[in-house]
């Protein structure tokens, strides 16, 4: 029987994906001079760096960067970010597989959906029955406890 990811333990993995995204966009824009608070400041000087040059390309790289942790990671042999790695889950396909780069960044903008609609997306996983979240309904993907390469989809589901 296959052990399909739950609402809470993907919160979980999120949260740990959160905190290391948040340590890594500081030290960008540390490196760069940007401040980290900058877009949201009160201080027009400080909102004011955010708009130039350097804290345009910080931006863009923070993005960037942050689109790249979730493809990669997902496609990976490893087959899930860090944070889900620590709560010992995994994204494959319906069938059991390592996931492409493709359908992986196909994901990631899937969750764009999935969250303006109220996440209503991401409720989606408490309630259906192979926990799959509205992204992962668009993108053919499970997210399943296990480590990588176990293939842990029962085939008997689908027949």
């Amino acid at each position: 029987m296959t052990n399909y990811a739950g609402f809470w333990i993907r919160v979980a993995a999120y949260l740990i994906d959160y905190v290391v995204l948040l340590i890594a966009q500081f030290i960008i824009y540390s490196v760069l001079g940007v401040s980290v608070f900058g877009a949201t400041s009160l201080d027009p000087e400080a909102a004011e760096t955010f708009t130039t040059g350097v804290g345009m390309i910080a931006y863009g790289v923070v993005i960037l960067g942050s689109i790249a942790y979730f493809v990669v990671m997902e496609s990976s042999s490893k087959q899930g970010t860090l944070g889900k790695m620590a709560v010992g889950i995994i994204v494959t396909d319906t069938n059991g597989n390592r996931i492409t780069w493709l359908r992986a960044l196909g994901r990631y903008f899937a969750k764009i959906l999935s969250g303006i609609i109220l996440l209503i997306g991401y409720i989606m996983v408490a309630f259906t029955d192979r926990k799959q979240g509205l992204h992962d309904m668009i993108c053919g993907t499970l997210v399943i406890k296990g480590r990588p390469g176990e293939g842990a989809v029962d085939p008997t589901v689908f027949d």
